[in-house]
């Protein structure tokens, strides 16, 4: 595009608005109103004295050479502005970098110390529900003990009194326990030798006496069976005597027929009329002569009271 040749191009008024005036007071072109000066309708500018005349256009490029002047003085002290925010916040990354890091290695130092924490709070709690639940079975434990400890002392007790009552024989305890259980057992310990010396002689006494009352019979093995065999429905005492009265009898019917003498036996034996006080002067009459047949039969009678009643 060919250029226009502004000295041959016919001259012609800038048309100037109030925004142009104002920019040229901006750039400090005119300072004071009466600074400029619009031409008239001449063909050739011929400013007055002191005046020089301008060109729009240029001043156009000229404002905006100044507004760049401007809009770069600004954007290189932005730049600066944001060189320095970028160093800024290089360093604040760098910082906020080194803040991450540091921040995840305490969180995971957080979370191990955590995780053991956690662990050892489950061992703690595990701990502790393991300990309530022996703390409760020792509770129970201790309950149960007690109640049986007082059941055995109520069956101690009983039979505590039933030896009392077979015996005739209480204690009293020089030192006691202080404890029911303990007390009770030292009765129960002082009955069970009085026992045990009582069956002892008992059995020594029984086993003396049992040939006697069983001639064709084994002794029992144990105390219970001997007892046993000397307690039977039937009266052995009585039966005792009456085999010792048929010995007699026997033995003094035989030496009356050694003698050769006549007796009349069934006269002899009928003693349902013989009173008491006759039965008794008869005995006594007859042991004189009872004591020398004895020892002819080589018996020696013990000294004890006759009976005051015959027996058949």
């Amino acid at each position: 595009m060919a250029a226009v040749d502004l000295g041959t191009a016919e001259w012609e008024r800038s048309k100037i608005s109030a925004q142009d005036a104002n920019l040229l007071k901006k750039l400090g072109i005119t300072k004071k109103p009466q600074a400029l000066c619009f031409p008239s309708e001449e063909s050739y500018p011929t400013p007055p004295m002191g005046y020089r005349p301008m060109v729009k256009e240029l001043l156009r490029i000229g404002a905006q050479f100044v507004g760049y002047r401007e809009y770069a003085s600004k954007t290189e002290e932005k730049l600066a502005e944001a060189n320095k925010l970028v160093d800024t916040l290089a360093q604040k990354l760098e910082q906020s970098e080194t803040a991450r890091k540091k921040a995840e290695l305490d969180a995971s130092q957080a979370k191990e110390e955590a995780e053991k924490a956690t662990a050892k709070a489950a061992g703690v709690k595990d701990l502790q529900k393991r300990l309530d639940d022996a703390e409760a079975a020792l509770s129970e434990h201790k309950a149960a003990q007690i109640a049986r400890e007082k059941a055995i002392t109520k069956r101690l007790n009983a039979q505590n009194r039933r030896f009392v009552a077979k015996t005739n024989q209480e204690f009293e305890l020089e030192d006691p326990d202080n404890d029911p259980l303990l007390d009770t057992l030292s009765f129960l310990e002082f009955h069970g030798t009085e026992v045990r010396e009582g069956i002892e002689h008992a059995d020594a006494g029984l086993s003396k006496l049992f040939p006697y009352f069983f001639p064709r019979k084994e002794e029992p093995k144990t105390f219970l069976a001997l007892a046993k065999d000397f307690d039977p429905p039937e009266d052995l005492g009585l039966k005792m005597r009456q085999e010792n009265m048929k010995v007699a009898v026997e033995s003094t019917v035989a030496l009356v027929a050694d003698s050769q003498q006549t007796v009349d036996w069934m006269k002899v034996g009928a003693t349902e009329q013989i009173e008491q006080t006759k039965w008794r002067s008869l005995i006594k009459a007859a042991k004189p002569n009872a004591k020398k047949v004895l020892a002819y039969l080589g018996i020696k009678p013990a000294s004890t009271p006759s009976s005051s009643r015959p027996e058949v």
